[in-house]
Order: C-alpha cells, then sequence, then structure tokens
C-alpha cells in the first residue's frame, strides 16, 4: 500500500489502515524511526473521559495572585 507526500509534507492514510487502527479526524499519531524504518501507531488517550468529572468553583483570582506571590517570597527570606 502506497501514499504520496505532497509539497508540505503531508500524506494520506488509507481507510484500510485507518479503519483496522482505528483512526479518526483529530487522532494523534506518534512517529518512531527504528532500523531506517518508520514505525506510526496511533495515541489512544483516554484521558478526556475524565472531564467535568473535578468540580471546582470559579476561585478568587486576587487572594490566588497574593498567595504566589507570598510564597516566591519566602524563598528569599
Amino acid at each position: 500500500m502506497n501514499s504520496t507526500v505532497t509539497v508540505k509534507y503531508q500524506t494520506t492514510i488509507p481507510k484500510s489502515v485507518r479503519d483496522h487502527l482505528g483512526i479518526s479526524v483529530n487522532d494523534a499519531l506518534e512517529w518512531i524511526v527504528e532500523k531506517g524504518k518508520v514505525v506510526v501507531s496511533p495515541v489512544h488517550d483516554h484521558f478526556l473521559k475524565h472531564k467535568g468529572s473535578v468540580k471546582v468553583g470559579a476561585g478568587d483570582i486576587p487572594a490566588d495572585i497574593s498567595l504566589a506571590r507570598e510564597s516566591q517570597l519566602e524563598k528569599y527570606r
């Protein structure tokens, strides 16, 4: 199976490969060079399934900035 590299160094992943590896739009790919060959693997990070599971409030930005500044000053005291 072949694909062509464009002038922008882009290529198309053949449909049979996409289907076999479960690759879809916006998926990340990892490229590794091994002994003169390229190994391309899909990166399946499922961390986004936890989105919204930690509830946080709006916070107090001025107080947070003040606390950060104080903690930085402690290094020099």
